[in-house]
C-alpha cells in the first residue's frame, strides 16, 4: 500500500522511514500517525529487516503534533476524546521503544515536543550541529504527553531531563552529544552517509543476539540486578543454540567476518 505522509525505503537489512511533511515542518496529522504505525509494524513483521532509521524530510525532524488542524476558536475536547487523542499519538513512541529490532533516530533538524519524543523512543540518535531539541510541552502550559518525562531521564539522567523539560530551552547537536541525547554527532553533508554506516553495522551483526540484548537493556532499567541475572541466563542459551552462534564461533576461528542469517 502506497504511502503519502512518509516515505519507505530499504537499504539491504534497513528500513529507512521518512517523515513526509516537509511544508509542515514534518508535524504529526492523522495520517502521518496512521502511516507511521503501519510502517514500523510492516518492518517488524519483516525477518529482512534487521534495523529501522526514523528521520524528516527537509529541514526538520518533526515539529511535533500539527497545531493546523486545532484552530484556535475550536471547542475544548472533552477529557475523554484528549486521551484518545494522545493514545493514539503515544502508540509509535512505544512501537519503537519496544520493537525487537534496534531504532535509530536521524535527527536531521528541529525535534520538538512530540517530535522530540519519538527520537527519544528509538534505541539510538545521530545529529549534527543543524539538530535541535526542545520538550516544547511546558511552554505552552503542557506537559510531555508521548512518553518523554519516562524515557528523557533514561537517556540523559534525572537532573538534566528536568532542566529541559522545565525550562523548554533549546538542547543543540553539540549539547545533545555533551549529554548523551544524541550518540553521534556528524557534519550535516555527511549525516545520512554516517547514519546508515552505523546502521549497517548493528544489520551485520546477529540479529538474534541483538534482538535479545535488546530484551536485556530494556527489561534491565526496572528489574533487580539478580533478576536480570536469571533472564540473561536464559536469553543466553537460547543464543547459544541458534546457527548465529555457531557461525560466529566458525568465523573467529577462520579469521573472517561472520555470516549471520538471524537463525
Amino acid at each position: 500500500m502506497a504511502y503519502e505522509a512518509i516515505k519507505v525505503e530499504k537499504r539491504g537489512h534497513i528500513a529507512l522511514i521518512t517523515l513526509n511533511r516537509p511544508d509542515r515542518l514534518n508535524a504529526v496529522n492523522e495520517q502521518l500517525e496512521n502511516e507511521l504505525y503501519r510502517a514500523l509494524s510492516d518492518a517488524e513483521a519483516d525477518d529482512d529487516v534487521r534495523v529501522v532509521v526514523l528521520t524528516g524530510a527537509g529541514k526538520a525532524f518533526c515539529a511535533g503534533v500539527d497545531t493546523s488542524r486545532l484552530p484556535s476558536d475550536a471547542p475544548l475536547k472533552t477529557p475523554e476524546q484528549e486521551r484518545r487523542g494522545v493514545r493514539g499519538l503515544q502508540r509509535n513512541v512505544l512501537k519503537l521503544h519496544k520493537m525487537e529490532k534496534p531504532t535509530i533516530a536521524m535527527v536531521n533538524g528541529a525535534a520538538v515536543g512530540g517530535g522530540f519524543d519519538l527520537a527519544c523512543g528509538c534505541d539510538l540518535r545521530t545529529g549534527s550541529p543543524k539538530t535541535r531539541f526542545m520538550v516544547a510541552f511546558t511552554r505552552v502550559g503542557l506537559t510531555p504527553g508521548w512518553g518523554g518525562a519516562w524515557l528523557l531521564p533514561r537517556i540523559v539522567g534525572y537532573s538534566k531531563a528536568a532542566e529541559l523539560i522545565f525550562t523548554a530551552d533549546f538542547c543543540d547537536g553539540e549539547e545533545a552529544c555533551r549529554v548523551g541525547l544524541l550518540n553521534k554527532l556528524f557534519s550535516f553533508d555527511s549525516l545520512e552517509k554516517e547514519t546508515l554506516a552505523l546502521a549497517e553495522r548493528i544489520a551485520d551483526g546477529p540479529p538474534v543476539g541483538i534482538r535479545l540484548s535488546k530484551i536485556q537493556l530494556q527489561s534491565g532499567q526496572n528489574t533487580a540486578f539478580e533478576t536480570e541475572l536469571e533472564l540473561a541466563a536464559a536469553l543466553e542459551t537460547c543464543a547459544a543454540h541458534t546457527l548465529d552462534a555457531k557461525e560466529g564461533a566458525k568465523a573467529f576461528s577462520e579469521k573472517r567476518k561472520p555470516e549471520y542469517r538471524g537463525v
